[in-house]
């Protein structure tokens, strides 16, 4: 399936669930049951660590963000962007089966970016030679 250039930036602008980084990681932390210190161990940081994360006063780094995911039973993309589902207040802990589909959804999303990025790359390039 080939989309459009206006539709792969139309969904590079959704602006997903809204909220924001350290909202999400909030809303999953809750939804996990784990207290901040509870996080903050199984992830082998502070609990200010977290603490600011949720309040966005800092970031995770990537190497964090996808621990996060795995502790919190919540995708990536969604951490990241409120892209896909949020976590579900009765699932406590991800399994086999929901682990799969995250990484199925986080493999569709790779694609995805790979084709909106080529397809920004053609338009980068059209609008260049409209200029010369």
């Amino acid at each position: 399936m080939r989309l459009s250039t206006e539709t792969m930036i139309a969904r590079l602008r959704d602006p997903g669930d809204g909220d924001t980084l350290g909202g999400r990681i909030w809303r999953a932390r809750d939804a996990a049951n784990l207290s901040t210190k509870d996080l903050a161990d199984q992830l082998g940081v502070r609990v200010e660590t977290v603490a600011a994360w949720e309040r966005d006063r800092a970031e995770p780094r990537t190497n964090r963000l996808f621990m996060l995911a795995g502790v919190l039973g919540v995708t990536p993309a969604w951490l990241i962007a409120g892209m896909g589902r949020a976590p579900d207040d009765e699932t406590k802990i991800a399994s086999g089966d929901s682990l799969r589909e995250q990484l199925a959804l986080v493999k569709k999303l790779h694609e995805q970016t790979g084709k909106a990025i080529a397809a920004l790359e053609m338009e980068l390039n059209r609008v260049q030679q409209t200029i010369r």
